[in-house]
């Protein structure tokens, strides 16, 4: 072998080590992006809940200041509504949005049923303007929180699997929690108009 043929090999060798290298670099540089996307995408879609479940929270204060006039005896239902309205202002976790849904569900059947106890209250346009925006506020959480869900189980499933796993763990992308509620609560809730 001549010196000029040992040459040759060599830099055929660091040719094909530079792709190599290029092709990983791309590779880690066009996972990373999809990381971030798929991660803000989550964050999008838990904003969304976040702002029905607030905008739930203010309709629920609306409807306990209609009840309160009727139900003047009714102080633990209206200090749970306080409660569950300050969960929702604390900084939170899907986990800690879906115990504030759970608490505020809680209320809201409460407030219901001292509601049906008052036929004059149930009967005011106010009630019934409250109940419509309410039904539909919990129609959108639901729908959203479907969203929510697949988004997270999407970025979840990008990331764990082969080779997007190797990726994920070399920039630290941890899976996203999935928004789960008492689903059970839920279907006891009464939106209807009386």
């Amino acid at each position: 072998m001549n010196i000029f043929g040992f040459y040759l090999n060599i830099t055929l060798l660091l040719w094909i080590l530079a792709g190599i290298i290029a092709f990983v670099l791309l590779f880690l540089w066009n996972r990373y992006n999809a990381f971030v996307s798929g991660r803000n995408r989550v964050k999008t879609d838990f904003a969304d809940i976040d702002v029905q479940l607030r905008r739930r929270a203010s309709l629920i204060e609306n409807l306990v200041a209609i009840v309160r006039e009727y139900a003047k005896h009714e102080k633990t239902t209206f200090s749970d509504v306080a409660k569950a309205r300050a969960a929702l202002e604390k900084p939170h976790s899907p986990k800690d949005s879906a115990q504030a849904d759970n608490m505020l569900t809680a209320v809201l059947k409460s407030l219901f049923a001292v509601s049906e106890d008052y036929p004059d209250l149930v009967a005011s346009k106010n009630y019934q303007e409250l109940r419509t925006d309410i039904k539909e506020t919990e129609n959108l959480i639901a729908q959203y929180r479907e969203e929510y869900n697949q988004t997270v189980l999407d970025f979840n499933t990008m990331i764990q699997t082969f080779p997007n796993l190797l990726a994920a763990n070399l920039f630290s992308f941890p899976e996203e929690e999935l928004f789960e509620t008492d689903v059970e609560g839920k279907h006891e809730i009464k939106l209807s108009a009386s």
